[in-house]
């Protein structure tokens, strides 16, 4: 028998919940779409899509308490995987129509509008990702992912020192730079779907699940 990993995605109200659970049963995952928290808890990962706003998700993930249990789960060094929003809201802060929200803080910076001639950036990008990258290990420098977003991170802001590793931070372009996915011990997470980004999705994913 093939030991599938365990993966709750989780339903806040919010995200492409049922492609994103196809796609991880296709990489090889046993999934749970699921708002509850025991369950967010006990998987071996948890993925936290998102759509749409950063403040309506925001408030959807306060009501089912799941940015109390993405906390939890880091602190005792358990996986999660954002995707798209759900990476958004990750930061301390998104601003949106000159409405700022506070996220979930687990990194600094500021999810605000990209600088571009065209928005939303939809469609197929190139990323460029750090040589020791393990979601984008087995992809070549050209592969395209999948984006739809008007919002993104256009600076990283998380120094580190001591002797603790930094993250991993790969970026993207549209109009100007924006973070497209980061590697942060337990915590990934990108700004792209790859439940819709065809068989590099399905690598990358495959690579997430190896880290459980």
């Amino acid at each position: 028998m093939v030991n599938r990993k365990r993966v709750v995605v989780l339903d806040y109200g919010s995200g492409n919940l049922r492609s994103a659970e196809r796609a991880l049963v296709r990489a090889g995952a046993d999934v749970t779409v699921t708002s509850d928290l025991d369950a967010a808890m006990d998987a071996e990962g948890l993925v936290v899509p998102g759509v749409g706003a950063f403040e309506a998700c925001m408030a959807g993930l306060r009501s089912v308490y799941g940015d109390r249990v993405i906390g939890r789960r880091l602190a005792g060094g358990r996986p999660v995987l954002g995707i798209c929003v759900g990476m958004q809201i990750l930061f301390a802060r998104g601003v949106e129509h000159g409405v700022e929200t506070e996220g979930c803080g687990e990194w600094p910076g500021t999810v605000e509008r990209l600088d571009a001639p065209v928005l939303p950036h939809m469609g197929w990008n190139t990323v460029k990702a750090p040589e020791d990258s393990v979601l984008f290990s087995g992809l070549d420098a050209g592969t395209r992912f999948y984006f739809v977003h008007s919002y993104g991170v256009r600076e990283w802001e998380l120094r580190t020192g001591d002797g603790f590793r930094e993250p991993l931070v790969t970026w993207a372009e549209h109009g100007v730079p924006f973070v497209a996915a980061v590697e942060n011990g337990p915590l990934m997470a990108t700004q792209f779907h790859p439940e819709k980004s065809g068989d590099a999705g399905a690598v990358l994913l495959r690579n997430w699940l190896g880290t459980l």
